[in-house]
């Protein structure tokens, strides 16, 4: 993923306001982020932890971004839960997030959601940069490049379903 700015982030936003995109909480640490590793930028809100960001390329080069609504807490807390986006299982590592769709729909109280990881960073996951721990990553034969793409299949659907009424 290519470096992005608080500006372009802030103007990606598919699922807010304006006004809610110029509030919300980005990334102090934009310059410090693993960028070549990252097919996609997610975080949690610091001051608010129920709150996350995602942001994609986007299929057409302009970036995509949607705010979501998760627990703090995360699901399965004793067993272990998959990512529905990178597929990776972790011990209470996986939430449940909700975006609100874009326009009409989403002023009418309509949303979507997914299971994912809780610190959103599938990308590292996928690449082994992090470690959910043992039995975290299934074994597969397909290919480091097979399963970056399926992750962002995976989440290019997702932030598709946001962008629809």
């Amino acid at each position: 993923m290519e470096p992005l700015t608080e500006r372009e982030i802030r103007a990606a936003f598919i699922n807010c306001t304006k006004g809610e995109a110029k509030r919300l909480s980005v990334p102090r640490d934009l310059a410090d982020q693993p960028w070549d590793d990252l097919d996609y930028l997610g975080w949690r809100d610091p001051q608010a932890p129920d709150r996350a960001y995602l942001v994609t390329a986007g299929g057409d080069g302009r970036p995509k971004a949607i705010a979501l609504r998760g627990s703090a807490s995360t699901v399965g807390q004793q067993r272990r839960s998959m990512c529905s986006m990178c597929l990776t299982t972790h011990s209470g590592g996986v939430s449940l997030m909700v975006a609100p769709k874009a326009g009409k729909a989403g002023q009418q109280g309509n949303s979507v959601g997914v299971y994912i990881c809780s610190d959103l960073a599938c990308s590292l996951y996928v690449r082994g940069k992090r470690d959910a721990g043992v039995g975290a990553r299934l074994h597969e034969t397909i290919s480091l490049e097979d399963k970056i793409r399926r992750t962002m299949t995976n989440i290019d659907a997702f932030v598709a379903k946001v962008g629809t009424a």
